[in-house]
């Protein structure tokens, strides 16, 4: 035993040298984690991670929010090896199409809300909000209306990395670099109750936030503005679950006005949330809906938009030419992987076993975490849950010291313990395969649990509370 475990350190040791020499990694201090040394994961299967190390660890953050049906599933690797035996790569671009791109397409207008029919093929979440912005200012100059130019988006939103998708995401440590946000793009409240509802009731809150659009278009002008993008509930910037009265009070606001609404369903979509689409949780009627993640369970990059009818009848019809595409959209290999990645979620029943099995039975076990002296709210949807962590339980409005310490050491006891979940500021987040057992959530509770303590414990150490 002791040799072989000198052999995995030895290897783990290797990957990391090899790693730091050349890979410079996403959203990572590569001096900092070059002294730490990655974490080396060499295979998969279901829900399950395992290290050049041979730790076992709960995935509780489904790869990125993306592997909804688990890792390993042999019939996507046989349906990729088929397409690529017949047809490994062809574009969409010059008068052409494939039959991967064709039935994906039907497949994905027959599981969307009724309104849409017609989807754009991209390569990831990013660019689809990329294709968003584009999109959008398309349709309004199409309809003889150039100067509806201007996005309106949420503080500490996240819809993507690139220039567009970045500015369009209200995270404020990623305008710090590289000039963004581009111009047009306009940010308002989030609709977080916790940490920003002061002394109002969710219920109030919620309306309060959805105002803040209100307001934005009275000072910008309706004339002005193309389109309010948001996530049914932001992801990356903490599972942040809009108070039941936020998007209710958002459609009251778009309703008689000529701007669309972009409800961005990487992360949401394709059974999250207990439903196909995030919007169907929440009663959304958009007009655009950026798709990723879920659409192939990350086996395969691929993405795209959906297209309402209203939007589609205008960039078919007097749009002409919609002069955006990209190398790799519609790949027939991703569009197979997608086509079996839905065929198994819809065969295997995963998005009502979300809605009425694996999601409520998880949800009860989470809703328990808050009663531990550290959690100052426990709150889920679907598989997409939070903890709060706090240093004066039950205040909301006192924080710890340097915001994000406390989160980083219960991400790092997570880990330790053989669960992936990811720290936003001072908070823990979940996101689960969708195929998680009941025997799987057990111990995913429980790790949990033991998280908790281990933190508590060392935050007290600290002398933090």
């Amino acid at each position: 035993m002791a040799a072989k475990l000198t052999k995995l350190s030895n290897l783990t040791a290797d990957y990391r040298a090899r790693d730091a020499a050349h890979h410079i990694h996403a959203f990572s201090d590569m001096k900092a984690l070059n002294a730490e040394g990655s974490r080396v994961i060499v295979r998969a299967e279901g829900s399950w991670i395992y290290d050049s190390d041979g730790n076992r660890i709960l995935d509780g953050m489904a790869g990125l929010w993306c592997v909804n049906i688990g890792h390993g599933r042999k019939e996507i690797a046989d349906a990729i090896q088929r397409q690529m035996a017949d047809l490994s790569y062809y574009n969409t671009f010059f008068k052409t199409t494939h039959p991967p791109a064709i039935a994906l397409s039907e497949t994905l207008a027959r599981l969307a809300p009724p309104q849409f029919n017609h989807v754009f093929y991209v390569g990831s979440g990013s660019e689809a909000n990329d294709t968003v912005i584009r999109m959008v200012r398309h349709y309004w100059a199409s309809l003889g209306k150039p100067g509806k130019s201007v996005i309106i988006a949420r503080n500490n939103a996240y819809h993507g990395s690139t220039m567009g998708g970045a500015s369009l995401g209200g995270m404020k440590s990623m305008h710090s670099q590289g000039g963004l946000p581009i111009p047009g793009i306009h940010h308002i409240a989030q609709p977080y109750w916790f940490g920003e509802g002061g002394d109002a009731t969710p219920e109030e809150f919620g309306v309060q936030a959805a105002r803040e659009l209100e307001k934005a278009i009275e000072a910008i002008g309706e004339e002005n503005i193309g389109a309010f993008i948001a996530e049914p509930i932001q992801g990356a910037g903490g599972v942040i679950i809009p108070p039941s009265t936020y998007w209710p009070e958002i459609a009251r606001i778009l309703k008689d006005r000529e701007i669309l609404l972009v409800a961005d369903e990487v992360i949401t979509g394709f059974g999250r949330t207990g439903n196909w689409f995030g919007s169907e949780t929440f009663g959304i009627a958009a007009d655009l809906m950026p798709i990723a993640k879920g659409l192939s369970s990350g086996y395969l990059p691929i993405g795209g938009v959906m297209v309402s009818d209203k939007v589609s009848d205008v960039l078919i019809g007097p749009g002409g030419e919609f002069h955006h595409g990209f190398t790799y959209g519609a790949h027939p290999v991703a569009a197979a992987a997608a086509l079996e990645n839905l065929r198994i979620i819809e065969d295997e029943k995963l998005v009502d076993r979300v809605r009425d099995d694996i999601g409520p039975y998880l949800q009860a076990g989470w809703k328990a975490l808050g009663e531990h002296p550290l959690v100052g709210e426990a709150r889920m949807t679907g598989l997409m849950g939070a903890l709060e962590l706090v240093p004066n339980k039950p205040s909301r409005q006192q924080k710890f010291p340097d915001t994000g310490k406390v989160g980083t050491i219960a991400r790092d006891f997570s880990f330790k313990n053989g669960l992936v979940m990811r720290a936003v500021r001072d908070s823990l987040i979940l996101s689960p395969p969708l195929t998680l057992s009941h025997d799987e959530a057990d111990q995913l509770l429980a790790i949990a649990k033991t998280t908790l303590d281990d933190t508590y414990a060392e935050v007290k150490r600290l002398g933090l509370i």
